[in-house]
């Protein structure tokens, strides 16, 4: 299907993808530069405000019920290596802009209190990573993409070791920066022979536009190749298993806006939706198995895991691998359905997840601790904090009238349709997510209790009711009336659906 560009000009008469991606620098650079902390807060909160008010606007002026990239704007970057400054937005992508800025705007108010030092640093490269999410989510060239997509490792790498949380913050930020740094290299070698594959002759200049190379088919011989290469790059960043290793203690160690991000913001599935999926459609359908296998792999190992877990962080972290590999085994259907659910599913994680691991930052803030053991009882003194962490919980598991439904119900609908084997293992990670839920709720909300901590501890401050009660007000209007969702996605999923799959093996 020809996918036709909508200029920005024709649409809101400024660039305003581009408007979302420098602000925020602009903004923290100004944030840097004031002396006075408090006053500091502010304008990050503001320009904050900004960027979200401008990614619903985006929104708002995005024209659902067609597969075109909408709000595009192209100048030329590096001709001698085909490169250029392109950026739009389509129904695979525009849902994430605004879930991107409010998720910045929470945790500029979530960590209000919690960071009580270098304020400025910390509130300037949380605006400087919102700008960078926003150039992976809009980038329509590959080495613009692999630019933002580096360059994100810059402001985690400073929030983690110098915010965070756990003794061994400094060793969980490095290991996560080279580990990226390692999956960049195939990446990057992905993508070099994409451009290479893509030159109709020898005389052809090379490019990396992603419109252009969606239009010209990969050779069967290196297909496969450039699959496995770029696959490798998005699976560590997902993270996919076995991959995930860096997770955990990233998650244990990093500070709770971090967490927040990493968890509500997944990268590197985005990834293997916009690229793999479309670029290289023959080399997906061919090793769909594989993906639909590392899937629910996912799906139950993560499940697993997250029930015997005695930290409410690592639980929380295992909990996101299973949901990632959910979103995977949308992706390997290859049917429309799977691919809204899969979109559908990543932006639960940015509602659901991310309050859970809001609430879990703030009953660590009470009690010093985020270990299972330390805490019991907690809803005799924190009962809002018990009725959010429940709600979010069940969002999470995909229980109807939650956030979590749509995307549950329609990448289960696909595996049905595409390989009931698939579909088993699905509902089995779903039956250990129940368990799991409800095995931590009851250990720490349930019960006496018997530490002293959680004695004297307080409810939900103002802040911390109104960031949780955001994301709880989202979960069950998405939950309840997910039509405009399905709405904007539907046609991107409908033009990217292969008509068969056969390297799935489909039931009679």
């Amino acid at each position: 299907m020809q996918i036709r560009e909508i200029f920005a000009a024709d649409q809101v008469g400024f660039p305003v993808l581009s408007t979302l991606i420098f602000l925020p620098l602009l903004w923290a650079i100004l944030v840097l530069a004031i002396g006075d902390e408090k006053r500091a807060r502010w304008t990050a909160l503001t320009g904050a405000l900004i960027e979200l008010f401008l990614s619903l606007f985006v929104l708002a002026r995005f024209s659902p019920g067609t597969p075109d990239v909408q709000f595009a704007e192209r100048r030329s970057w590096i001709p001698a290596l085909g490169a250029s400054y392109h950026v739009g937005v389509d129904g695979m992508s525009v849902l994430f802009l605004p879930v991107a800025a409010m998720l910045t705007v929470l945790v500029l108010v979530a960590s209000w209190h919690d960071v009580k030092t270098r304020a400025r640093g910390f509130c300037a490269s949380l605006l400087a990573l919102s700008a960078i999410v926003v150039g992976i989510y809009s980038s329509l060239d590959l080495v613009l993409f692999f630019v933002f997509w580096e360059a994100s490792l810059v402001p985690i790498y400073f929030l983690v070791s110098l915010w965070g949380v756990g003794p061994e913050r400094r060793y969980a930020a490095m290991k996560f920066v080279l580990t990226m740094l390692a999956a960049s290299g195939p990446l990057l070698l992905g993508i070099v022979l994409l451009a290479v594959a893509g030159r109709q002759s020898p005389a052809d200049p090379y490019t990396f536009d992603w419109l252009v190379l969606r239009g010209r088919p990969v050779p069967a011989a290196i297909g496969p190749i450039v699959f496995f290469t770029m696959l490798t790059g998005f699976a560590v960043k997902g993270p996919f298993v076995p991959l995930h290793t860096w997770m955990p203690t990233m998650l244990r160690e990093c500070p709770v806006g971090i967490g927040v991000l990493l968890t509500g913001l997944k990268l590197g599935s985005y990834g293997v939706l916009r690229f793999l999926v479309p670029l290289l459609p023959e080399a997906t359908a061919r090793y769909a198995w594989l993906l639909g296998a590392v899937g629910v792999t996912g799906v139950v190992y993560g499940a697993l895991v997250a029930l015997v877990q005695p930290n409410l962080r690592r639980m929380l972290s295992f909990a996101c691998l299973s949901h990632v590999g959910l979103v995977l085994l949308g992706i390997s259907s290859g049917t429309a359905e799977g691919l809204s659910g899969a979109v559908l599913a990543m932006l639960n994680l940015g509602l659901s997840a991310t309050g859970l691991f809001f609430l879990t930052g703030f009953l660590q803030s009470r009690v010093g601790s985020s270990e299972v053991s330390a805490l019991g009882g907690v809803a005799q003194k924190a009962p809002r904090a018990a009725v959010m962490f429940l709600l979010l919980s069940l969002a999470g598991i995909g229980v109807p009238g939650t956030s979590g439904f749509p995307g549950e119900h329609l990448v289960l609908l696909s595996a049905y349709e595409t390989s009931l084997p698939l579909l088993g293992f699905a509902l089995l990670g779903t039956i250990l997510g129940a368990a799991y839920v409800l095995r931590v709720f009851e250990q720490v909300f349930l019960g006496p209790v018997t530490r002293p901590r959680v004695a004297s501890m307080k409810d939900l401050r103002p802040l911390e009711w109104g960031v949780v009660g955001c994301l709880a007000i989202l979960v069950l209007v998405v939950g309840l009336y997910p039509r405009p969702l399905l709405a904007v996605v539907g046609p991107s999923a409908e033009a990217l659906a292969r008509p068969a799959t056969p390297a799935v093996a489909a039931h009679p």
